[in-house]
């Protein structure tokens, strides 16, 4: 009689494994790990990405919430108002490490259409000689193209934090500077003199440069490109207006 009740026990037993068993046509063997985290708990906290800025402003972080994460640049600073609301909202400050391996050597974004290719060499040529590095994005002849591409890919590449500066040559200038200035982020300004180019690192904080082929010789532009890359922005008065810049193209985005 025991021996009846535990074939019909073992029976059972068999039955109810067999219907949880998984489908014939589904042969693939399951997977043993099981996920004890919630996905939402994956996910860092709201992280908005400011690296490309010097100057980080209370407009910058106010939409923050508690406990977000801020990524800025390695060097740049934060207002008075700005580090209030960080501290109050205990929200996390991420530096970017600089990918430059000294304060003197950077990576720089360069591009060109066809008429400024051939500058865009020699423009290469320099910046090895100055002991920076070179993201090339073209173009890479002077097979006829359109100067907007190229203005656009150096000018995220700057937004984006994957290069430092960024230099642009076309015929003019011009065209080349409206075009990467339509990139959140992006100060770029069209230079046809030494004085021109100081003076937009230093007051306005052009983070990338545009020039003219046609406009400057070979000798001229090697003279605009050292000294807008030796110079930097300084003064607190000027850090303010760029401030403002920043702050007009933020109304622009909502």
């Amino acid at each position: 009689m025991e021996d009846d009740t535990r074939d019909r026990v073992r029976a059972l037993v068999r039955e109810v494994l067999a219907k949880a068993a998984p489908e014939a046509a589904d042969d693939k063997p399951q997977s043993r790990f099981v996920n004890t985290v919630s996905e939402s708990s994956t996910q860092s906290a709201v992280t908005r990405d400011e690296s490309a800025k010097s100057v980080i402003t209370e407009d910058d972080v106010r939409g923050l919430e508690a406990g977000a994460v801020l990524r800025i640049g390695e060097d740049a600073r934060l207002t008075p108002l700005a580090q209030d609301i960080v501290n109050e909202r205990k929200i996390e400050i991420v530096r970017r490490a600089s990918r430059r391996g000294s304060k003197a050597s950077k990576l720089i974004a360069v591009g060109a259409d066809h008429g400024g290719f051939k500058m865009k060499e020699e423009l290469k040529v320099l910046l090895g000689e100055l002991g920076h590095k070179v993201q090339d994005f073209g173009a890479y002849s002077e097979e006829a193209v359109d100067y907007p591409d190229f203005a656009h890919a150096v000018a995220r590449a700057v937004a984006d934090g994957n290069s430092d500066l960024g230099i642009v040559i076309d015929g003019a200038g011009v065209g080349s500077a409206m075009a990467a200035n339509k990139v959140p982020g992006v100060r770029a300004a069209a230079c046809y003199s030494v004085e021109v180019a100081r003076n937009s690192r230093e007051h306005n904080d052009a983070n990338v440069l545009t020039l003219g082929s046609k406009t400057i010789d070979g000798k001229q532009m090697r003279d605009i490109v050292t000294t807008w890359l030796s110079t930097e922005i300084t003064e607190d008065r000027h850090r303010k207006r760029v401030a403002k810049i920043d702050a007009i193209q933020r109304q622009y985005q909502r």
